[in-house]
């Protein structure tokens, strides 16, 4: 990755009169003193490339002493025997090619000087109540030299602004990434439907799941895995992940793995015991008739909102052959009578969060249009809930969702997650082959 060059970028955006800040992500204690596994902030992560907690970079425009400056933990051999190595701030400043490089334990007693005549300041306001107060301590810092002419930041602009829509495209180095995080999720897909069967639990399918993607190499996995059978299904975010799975149900399995910093998000729904019932069949086969034609419609000059339309009216004419919606189909897109059983929209960006970051409509308030390396989603639905009158006894308790993640190019929709068998065809053949990972 060319770190360097996405620095470059931000210090040209920013002029001589900017100061950027980027802290990495703190760490979080689980219980007591235990602490979660840490993850780095994406944006830091994005900019640097250093993975090690306690970190911060610094961007100044035309600094003569050097432009980026990275904080990091010094060398500590003690603690280095209890929690693991460091680089270091002479290894991290190569590492990381930035100019200079200070021991963390510095930056409140330098940062004050930094921000001195500087009057852009731009750093991820909001996301952290003490990192802001934080920064505003050092703009106070500043600002009580302004008696001596030193001028101090006046404006404070998020990073976002910034740094955001760089992130939404894609450059071939990310794209190359991404296609290997979401391919090893693919294939912990394919690893949960040869192990699905009645009379697993959730978390066992869950932990055969997330097995593959830790032994082909991912240390994380991108979000709480999804694994709702049955009714549970029905529940957009299930992550309880706890009961035991019955012949005749479906399970909905929504699972990604993280890759070097970049996320896979698939979605598939199949039968526990390896046959889809004639009801689930014609849900399955609505809901992959919708998807495919909102991906068809992940077209760059396209608008953003053009493919969840797109899913939308099929599900809706769907729904009306069915009989569950008995309305014309002008009446239930004005009133929206689907979302009594589709209640998200189709998609979203995709990178190194899984719910990635870029404006979906511009300034006018328009839905953007798709451009060549955007990376998003498609996951249409339909969610019979037991407890919803309007679900015809038929369908109840069936919730179905199908994910796949989608580069924007000028050759058409690419789909990175082709590798999770999606058809009712090829998923009952995979099912009843069984078997240990391959």
């Amino acid at each position: 990755m060319d770190y360097r060059l996405r620095r470059q970028r931000l210090l040209r955006q920013l002029g001589e009169k900017g100061i950027l800040i980027v802290p990495t992500a703190t760490e979080q204690v689980r219980s007591r003193d235990v602490y979660f596994p840490f993850r780095p902030d994406s944006d830091f992560l994005y900019l640097t490339g250093f993975g090690e907690p306690e970190a911060m970079l610094v961007l100044l425009p035309g600094r003569a002493e050097g432009q980026e400056i990275l904080f990091c933990r010094e060398r500590d051999p003690e603690r280095e025997t209890w929690d693991g190595r460091r680089l270091g701030v002479d290894a991290a400043r190569d590492f990381c090619g930035v100019d200079q490089c200070f021991d963390i334990r510095q930056v409140d007693e330098l940062l004050p000087g930094l921000l001195e005549n500087r009057e852009i300041l731009v750093y991820p306001m909001g996301r952290s109540m003490d990192f802001d107060e934080r920064v505003l301590r050092w703009r106070r810092q500043a600002q009580a030299r302004s008696r001596q002419g030193i001028r101090y930041p006046v404006e404070l602009v998020d990073l976002g602004h910034l740094l955001h829509e760089q992130r939404l495209y894609k450059d071939p180095q990310e794209q190359e990434r991404l296609r290997a995080a979401v391919g090893l999720s693919a294939a912990g897909h394919r690893h949960g439907m040869r192990q699905c069967r009645p009379g697993l639990h959730e978390y066992a399918l869950q932990a055969e799941i997330e097995y593959v993607f830790a032994r082909q190499g991912a240390r994380s996995v991108a979000y709480p895995s999804i694994v709702g059978s049955g009714s549970n299904g029905c529940i957009l975010h299930y992550t309880e992940n706890l009961a035991e799975m019955q012949d005749g149900d479906l399970v909905l399995v929504d699972a990604g793995a993280e890759l070097d910093g970049y996320c896979g998000d698939i979605t598939r729904t199949y039968p526990v015991n390896g046959i889809f019932s004639p009801a689930q069949r014609d849900i399955y086969e609505l809901v992959l008739a919708s998807q495919l034609a909102a991906i068809e419609a992940v077209q760059v000059g396209r608008s953003v909102n053009d493919y969840h339309e797109a899913a939308v009216g099929v599900l809706v004419e769907g729904l009306r052959d069915l009989g569950i919606l008995q309305e014309s189909r002008e009446e239930i897109l004005e009133r929206q009578l689907y979302r009594s059983f589709y209640m998200h929209r189709t998609g979203h960006w995709l990178g190194m969060d899984v719910h990635d970051v870029g404006h979906y409509r511009g300034q006018d308030g328009q839905w953007r249009l798709l451009e060549e390396g955007m990376v998003l989603t498609v996951e249409p639905g339909l969610y019979f809930a037991p407890d919803n009158p309007a679900t015809p006894d038929r369908y109840r308790g069936i919730g179905i969702r199908i994910e796949d993640d989608i580069l924007v190019s000028k050759q058409g929709p690419q789909i990175l997650s082709e590798g999770a068998p999606k058809s009712i065809g090829e998923i009952e053949e995979l099912m009843a082959l069984g078997g240990v990972f391959q």
